[in-house]
Order: C-alpha cells, then sequence, then structure tokens
C-alpha cells in the first residue's frame, strides 16, 4: 500500500508543478526566487538527465514506458516488512511515471523548470520534481541496500 501511496503522491504532486511551470513560466523570462543561486526557468527537454539522448525520444519514452513497469512490478511485489524498499520504489515510479506522461502527452519532451546556479559559476542543468524524485528513490534504495547489508555481516568495517 505504501508504494501505492507515494507513487500517486509524486506523480500528482509532479504533474501539477508542471502544469504550473507550463501556465506561469517562460523560458526568456526566469523568475529569479534567490538571484544567484535558485531560479525558476521553463524547458522543454526531449532527452534524458542532462539533455542526453535528446536525439532519439521515441527510445526515451520505450525505455521510461519498460522500466516504470519493472519498478512498479517489484515495488508491488515486494514483501510487507520491506516498508523502506517500498516507499523509495514507490518514489521513483512517481517520477518514472511523471516524466513518462510528459514524453506521452506533450509532444516527447518533458517540462523541466527547477534552475540551480552556484555564485554564478556554476549551472545545474534544468529539473523537475520527477527527476528528484528519481534520485531520492535511487539514493535511499541503495541506502537500504547497503544497511541491509552491514545488519547481515556482509560488509566488514575497516
Amino acid at each position: 500500500m505504501r508504494f501505492y501511496i507515494y507513487a500517486s503522491g509524486i506523480l500528482i504532486a509532479d504533474q501539477i508543478t508542471k502544469y504550473s511551470a507550463l501556465t506561469f513560466l517562460s523560458p526568456q523570462n526566469p523568475v529569479k526566487l534567490i538571484p544567484s543561486f535558485f531560479w525558476l526557468t521553463l524547458r522543454h527537454n526531449s532527452g534524458a538527465a542532462f539533455s542526453l539522448f535528446s536525439e532519439y525520444p521515441f527510445l526515451l519514452t520505450i525505455f521510461t514506458f519498460l522500466a516504470s513497469i519493472v519498478i512498479i512490478v517489484w515495488g508491488v511485489t515486494l514483501p510487507r516488512k520491506d516498508k523502506m524498499t517500498q516507499i523509495a520504489l514507490g518514489i521513483i515510479a512517481g517520477g518514472a511515471l511523471g516524466n513518462l506522461v510528459d514524453r506521452l502527452f506533450r509532444g516527447g519532451f518533458v517540462v523541466d523548470f527547477i534552475d540551480i546556479h552556484w555564485l554564478g559559476k556554476v549551472h545545474w542543468p534544468t529539473f523537475n520534481l520527477a527527476d528528484s524524485a528519481i534520485c531520492t528513490g535511487v539514493g535511499l534504495v541503495l541506502l537500504e541496500h547497503f544497511m541491509s547489508m552491514k545488519k547481515g555481516g556482509k560488509l566488514q568495517e575497516k
């Protein structure tokens, strides 16, 4: 049940924020919430993370669809006791489905709008809530994996 709650919550929040970005933002006029750090800028990304593979939007759509199926099957078949992994996979699934909805219903591109700058020297590629959810979920899966390995005595401390 946790899996479904987190997946649907992330998917809904992602689509609401993307709809808001499409409604209120433009690529030419970023909203500088914290001028040298945090902007909101509308971008249409036909690629994956960092705009990789932007020349293959159809393949990215197929990959996202297949990855979503694998994550959903994994998430719903986990035992109830694997709470953290259920939550993490729900977060990943919600993010993947949010970006898949974009690719299917917004002409093959994903709406990005979170624009991070650092002291005018570093500019992180623009991203969205779904991207953040996917990264957070993967981090939680890895953390849970390493914690369970340590509990089982498989990790040796140096």
